[in-house]
């Protein structure tokens, strides 16, 4: 009871901070493997976790996607699909002992994107790459296939390379691939027989609750507050996991 307790509030806070800044990850993957989850299952659970949240930030940007290039939006639909999907079968063929190895490292590269977002996306404001080009979609999208954490900071990135200024419908489009994605995870992991359903099912419905809920916390708290935060969790889980791989 103590554990579905836990994932239960991790669940909400991940709702929560998805919705108000995002790093929602920080919070559903370390307490899945906090509740004894090996991490690979861990990892894939989280990402069930949080799909919901995904499909609801699609329906409330559906203005701004279907205003997008329908041939842009079909091309890079179908390189985050590509993507995703390879970086699912390399999850599924990852030992416990080889993906707790590299979890420290992607938590603290995830931190760090969220951490320096502003300038990551200035830097790429300056080098303006052809709008859906694949190569880095796919490379993108391999890496969220592989892990979800800091996924939105790199795709917002992606899209400043090819020139987008117009924030919503940036944040439109990378609501609707991290739902592609995730969607051709979940689907690879659920086949897999990777995902600890009961657990997912719990944090699903919290993350859900706590996205709504987080609507008007993020209308309240000052943008430097919220970004303290996430970066807060991500160091702090960042650090708990680099002690548990060399203690």
């Amino acid at each position: 009871m103590l554990d579905y307790m836990v994932l239960a509030a991790a669940a909400f806070a991940a709702g929560m901070l998805n919705t108000v800044a995002g790093g929602g990850t920080f919070l559903t993957f370390p307490a899945l493997v906090y509740t004894g989850v090996p991490v690979v299952a861990a990892n894939a659970t989280s990402t069930v976790a949080v799909l919901p949240g995904y499909l609801g930030g699609v329906a409330g940007f559906r203005k701004e996607i279907a205003a997008l290039d329908r041939a842009l939006l079909v091309k890079v639909v179908i390189a985050t699909a590509i993507g995703g999907f390879i970086g699912s079968l390399l999850l599924l063929v990852s030992s416990n002992d080889g993906f707790s190895a590299v979890v420290p490292f992607l938590l603290l590269a995830a931190t760090l994107a969220f951490a320096f977002g502003d300038r990551l996306q200035g830097w790429a404001q300056r080098r303006r790459l052809a709008p859906g080009g694949p190569v880095g979609t796919i490379l993108v999208s391999i890496y969220g296939g592989y892990f979800n954490g800091g996924l939105g900071i790199i795709l917002l990135a992606l899209f400043s390379l090819w020139g987008m200024r117009d924030l919503n419908a940036m944040n439109g489009l990378k609501t609707g691939l991290s739902f592609v994605l995730s969607a051709i995870s979940v689907a690879t992991f659920a086949a897999a027989g990777l995902v600890s359903w009961p657990q997912a099912m719990l944090m699903m419905v919290a993350a859900t609750i706590g996205g709504y809920a987080g609507a008007p916390v993020a209308r309240a708290l000052p943008r430097r507050v919220v970004r303290a935060i996430v970066i807060s969790v991500g160091t702090v889980m960042s650090a708990i996991f680099f002690w548990r791989l060399f203690s």
